[in-house]
């Protein structure tokens, strides 16, 4: 039975590679890659030759991983992304669920993750930290997951396209402008650069520079410690507000809005107290 190597790919630069992950690569027949115009510059650059490319996606990924089961049963197969580590942002866990599932052993080949690459140099409190990963296209669901993600405290990682990045940045100004923000783009390659500050004031340097917004962003943001809201005062204006007829969700809706507070907590505040 074969194995399937998770391989991790470089991210920019072509050197930023393992000389394990070399060696996978040359001792497969097999190679499972998103794009086989992107897999084989990495395999030219390294001298390799003579192998058999898959192309997954997400479009047909569950399609080709039954493929590439039937491949594994009887020689070792190499997993990689276009960039970083497979399966991260990425597709490819369907076909790894899938080895698992048939007994195929799994080996990971460690590299490069954009995430931590950003994380690593930003200057931001890293000792605990949550990875996002892309938020959603939709405008109010975009802001809820801001909100929800500062609320744990932790510096949190977004990764984003160039044509929304402006509007990324418009949602942390207006929902966290307080926060400690790092813009990290093309990463490990010529045109590299790390932006820290505000919100308002990224989002102003990219809105006088268009031609900036090219390439790949990370996005690092550290949410500024919130004050404790005071009990008195949210019971006060919830009584106000219950008296002018709204409703307990409603009052919620609008002191979490004003206070940048969970939601549910003011809820149950104002369900045990008024």
């Amino acid at each position: 039975m074969g194995t399937l190597y998770v391989v991790a790919t470089p991210i920019g630069n072509l050197r930023d590679i393992t000389l394990r992950a070399i060696d996978v690569l040359k001792s497969v027949d097999t190679i499972a890659c998103e794009d086989t115009r992107v897999t084989k510059k990495l395999l030219n650059h390294y001298g390799i030759k003579e192998k058999k490319l898959i192309s997954y996606h997400e479009h047909n990924e569950e399609k080709t991983s039954e493929k590439i089961v039937n491949i594994l049963k009887e020689k070792d197969v190499a997993l990689v992304s276009d960039a970083g580590t497979p399966c991260i942002s990425d597709p490819g866990y369907r076909v790894v669920k899938k080895a698992w599932e048939k007994g195929f052993r799994v080996v990971p080949i460690p590299g490069a993750f954009a995430g931590a690459v950003a994380l690593s140099a930003s200057g931001l409190p890293s000792d605990k930290f949550l990875f996002v990963g892309f938020l959603s296209h939709k405008e109010k669901q975009k802001e809820k997951e801001i909100k929800r993600y500062s609320e744990t405290g932790y510096t949190f990682i977004v990764y984003e396209s160039p044509h929304r990045l402006l509007n990324t940045l418009e949602k942390f100004t207006k929902i966290l402008p307080d926060s400690h923000l790092v813009v990290a783009k093309e990463l490990t390659k010529l045109h590299e650069m790390f932006i820290r500050g505000k919100p308002e004031d990224i989002l102003k340097f990219f809105t006088e520079n268009p031609d900036r917004v090219k390439g790949e962003f990370v996005l690092i943001c550290y949410p500024e410690k919130r004050q404790e809201i005071n009990e008195d005062s949210i019971i006060e204006e919830g009584k106000k507000l219950k008296k002018e007829g709204l409703k307990t969700k409603e009052i919620a809706k609008i002191l979490s809005e004003k206070y940048n507070f969970s939601k549910n907590k003011i809820y149950k505040l104002i369900v045990d107290k008024i």
